[in-house]
């Protein structure tokens, strides 16, 4: 392999890293635009370097047998602790990161390919992967079933009062929340706490079940998070 074809190689790894990066960039994920980069050149390098390794060696010793891909196949294995480091658990069993970990293996997959010669396949698979992160969801929500254009939320309501609670199941029931699961403590002596998970209805969003909640009057403070 001379050294044009390698630095194509590793420019359109650099390029299809920009691609992915900036998606993750745009919506302030943990995944930046500078590691998506680094992961994809240097997978491509290492793939890069396990071919012309196996070719190199090979010619020297005849009695060696090698794999071209034997360093490139433990970038897959490895990428997992970069991924790993993604994913978060907030608590309540709810887990974000995995759509970022998803595309960390994906970029190294786009390097991968990318050294392995395999450039068209490298640049669809970018673009399908940008597809199903950016216009698939879109699509899904507009014309998808109605159970797929639900939103779960997590809501904390702080009171002083004994009844308010009763009165915001009341009120979440009547505008056709589902509620998922319940937690009721003591935050001290005159204040107490209930923390909710729900699920809505595409009509609403979370600001509509903020103002809702809000509106009640005995509801001293409230906080609504997106999971």
């Amino acid at each position: 392999m001379d050294i044009g074809t390698s630095l194509l190689r590793l420019g359109l790894a650099a390029l299809l890293g920009i691609m992915i990066g900036l998606e993750r960039k745009l919506k302030n994920k943990p995944l930046g635009l500078k590691t998506c980069i680094v992961i994809s050149v240097s997978s491509c390098l290492l793939t890069i370097i396990s071919i012309e390794a196996a070719v190199r060696y090979g010619e020297m010793t005849h009695t060696m047998r090698t794999d071209p891909m034997r360093l490139a196949a433990q970038i897959v294995s490895g990428i997992g602790f970069i991924g790993a480091g993604v994913i978060l658990k907030r608590g309540d069993n709810v887990i974000s990161g995995i759509t970022t970990a998803a595309i960390i293996w994906g970029a190294a997959g786009l390097g991968i390919g990318a050294g392995a010669g395999f450039y068209l396949e490298s640049i669809i698979g970018a673009l399908i992967i940008l597809f199903s992160v950016e216009v698939l969801p879109y699509l899904v929500k507009k014309f998808g079933p109605k159970q797929f254009n639900r939103q779960d939320l997590k809501v904390t309501i702080y009171s002083n009062e004994e009844n308010v609670f009763d009165n915001v199941l009341q009120k979440m029931k009547s505008h056709d929340m589902i509620i998922n699961k319940m937690r009721v403590k003591d935050v001290d002596k005159n204040e107490r706490l209930l923390q909710l998970n729900i699920t809505l209805h595409q009509s609403l969003n979370a600001n509509d079940v903020y103002s809702i909640i809000r509106g009640i009057p005995t509801v001293k403070k409230i906080e609504v998070e997106t999971t």
